[in-house]
């Protein structure tokens, strides 16, 4: 049976023998349902919010977990995809694309479904080394394995090939965002209703707020206001809630979603072929190759030695941040932003519509950019993606110029952040050509995937810069916000006089939205700057991208590896397979 099993998965049964007779086509779909699935990653700002009041359900609560804490999970997993694409590079191509896309499965699964569980019992460890331990293992090596796959089968048109398998990974959260949505809305059950804020007696004690329940014991709860109750998935009304009770369906989700993503890319790898090694479509000469007829290529380990893999790992990192850290967020900064100002329009259904459009604008930015550098070339291609640099620095004036009777901010801060997220899938979709045009297609998967450890590098700054920016900018605005505020108002909003500030912010008692209902009207929002200093900062970072691609020049011949062309004639004959079973694609 064990063997049996092997062959099933081995390269050699999924090794196409007669690849001219073969529709290269049907390679696609395998890739693309494990990309697909995988993409799913990029959905991650749906859940942000949730985790934040997994405990309080209708707004944050003391016990629950702040920005900071459930942000990096994501930067987390892209940091274990790096490491997976650093390291198990060789061994992926060596086993094959249907052993890593089985293994990739198995990892994104069971990841998913640890988080379920660390999010049911609330403890945050549990959910890191599910989702960005595990559930990163799996989209490292589901990412990894797929696009060499397409390149080996399109080494005449790298581009298209390279884009067909990421706009895939791309779209992925087009699927997910309304489906992660959904599920939420599905399985989320409101906490214990105590009543409305004015008829129930509710005690400020360390910043946190109780009631006395019928054994004369204080027990916590949690004031839905306004503000708190147009985050959630169904209407509720403002009041008084029991803490403790309530789901917000974040566990089922993830628990849904990690089996219908084990399905899902199953299916994938066992659809997965690849053609004898050498192999190239009839007519098709490779552009830089020997006299021989033998492209030369790079030793993935003399590749290191190159400046060409750190000039590309810069430009990488640094086009890739500004994207990472708006999608990463892109749910949260939509509503801290704008759900203010335009209440009727920033609902929560439009914020995870946004996060779709952002899926959308990754997936075109892979397919079309990917054709576009076969026509220009890939350096030409990477400094057009220099646009996003001032596009980047004037969304802090977008978000400067927000008013209630005009709609034309936000939706210039829209368009401006799809047209920055389609450069940054096009960053990805044009990479794998970019590498093997510079060292050769032989080692490209493996040097793809150490080159790719400059996204999680980007994936880990980006988020942690936003963060803690924005954590600095929210404490800043709501002492400058309480120091305007009616003291005697303060008093009966929050239970707690205005010196008790730090311990009502650090129970998540006052925020910026609950003091804005204080203050008199006309009062400046200061929502709308929290993100002003990360957009700087990541415009900065697109500019040494920019220079970094500029440097890029073509490798020196000294690092070219030597090749036996009698070998690899040898090595592309098919193999004879020990047993019974036979390919059906011969």
């Amino acid at each position: 049976m064990l063997s049996r099993v092997r062959q099933l998965v081995s390269r050699e049964r999924i090794t196409i023998r007669k690849p001219d007779s073969w529709n290269r086509w049907r390679a696609v779909p395998g890739p693309a349902l494990v990309q697909l699935s995988i993409g799913g990653v990029y959905s991650w700002s749906i859940f942000n919010e949730p985790l934040t009041r997994n405990i309080g359900i209708i707004a944050a609560s003391s016990q629950d977990w702040v920005l900071g804490d459930v942000v990096p999970i994501f930067s987390c997993a892209a940091l274990s995809l790096g490491v997976c694409t650093a390291f198990l590079g060789p061994w992926a191509d060596r086993v094959g694309p249907r052993v890593v896309g089985l293994t990739a499965a198995v990892c994104w699964s069971s990841g998913l479904a640890l988080a379920a569980l660390g999010c049911y019992l609330q403890v945050l460890p549990i959910v890191y080394l599910g989702y960005s331990v595990l559930g990163g293992a799996g989209w490292g090596l589901g990412y990894i394995s797929p696009i060499p796959t397409l390149l080996s089968w399109f080494p005449d048109k790298r581009g298209l090939a390279s884009g067909l398998g990421l706009s895939a990974f791309g779209g992925g959260a087009m699927l997910a965002a309304p489906l992660e949505t959904w599920l939420l809305k599905q399985y989320f059950r409101p906490p214990t209703f105590l009543g409305p804020t004015e008829s129930v007696n509710v005690i400020t004690e360390q910043g946190k707020r109780y009631v006395i329940d019928e054994s004369g014991s204080m027990v916590e709860v949690i004031i839905g206001a306004a503000s708190d109750m147009s985050r959630l998935p169904i209407s509720l009304e403002e009041g008084v809630y029991l803490l403790g009770t309530g789901d917000t369906g974040i566990s089922a989700t993830f628990l849904t979603l990690s089996a219908g993503y084990l399905v899902m890319m199953i299916s994938g790898a066992l659809l997965m072929r690849v053609p004898p090694a050498g192999w190239s479509p009839k007519g098709f000469a490779e552009v830089g190759t020997s006299s021989g007829g033998i492209q030369h290529s790079v030793h993935h380990a003399v590749a290191l030695k190159t400046p060409q893999f750190y000039l590309l790992w810069l430009t990488l990192f640094g086009n890739t941040i500004a994207g990472v850290t708006i999608i990463s967020t892109a749910k949260t900064i939509m509503t801290d932003v704008f759900m203010g100002t335009y209440p009727l329009i920033v609902t929560s259904g439009f914020a995870a519509s946004y996060v779709m459009a952002l899926s959308g604008a990754n997936m075109l930015g892979r397919l079309g950019f990917g054709p576009l550098s076969d026509a220009i070339g890939r350096k030409r291609t990477y400094m057009l993606f220099g646009l996003g640099i001032p596009l980047t620095v004037l969304l802090p004036t977008l978000t400067g110029m927000v008013d209630v009777n005009n709609a034309t901010p936000l939706a210039l801060f829209c368009g401006a952040t799809v047209i920055i997220i389609s450069f940054y899938g096009a960053v990805f979709a044009v990479l794998p050509a970019y590498v093997a045009d510079t060292f050769g297609q032989k080692h490209v998967g493996t040097i793809f995937g150490r080159i790719l450890t400059g996204f999680p590098f980007a994936a880990m700054v980006g988020p942690l810069v936003l963060s803690t920016l924005r954590s600095r900018a929210n404490e800043e605005a709501i002492r400058d916000l309480a120091s305007k505020a009616d003291p005697v108002l303060f008093l009966e909003k929050f239970g707690a006089k205005v010196d008790q500030l730090p311990e009502l912010v650090q129970a998540k008692t006052v925020t910026i939205a609950r003091l804005m209902e204080i203050l008199p009207p006309g009062t400046f929002d200061p929502s709308v700057t929290l993100y002003d200093t990360t957009m700087y900062t990541m415009s900065g970072m697109l500019l040494i991208a920019f220079m970094a691609n500029l440097m890029v020049k073509p490798v020196d011949p000294k690092y070219f590896e030597k090749i036996d062309k009698d070998s690899l004639l040898e090595d592309s004959k098919p193999k004879k397979l020990e047993g019974k079973v036979e390919s059906k694609d011969e």
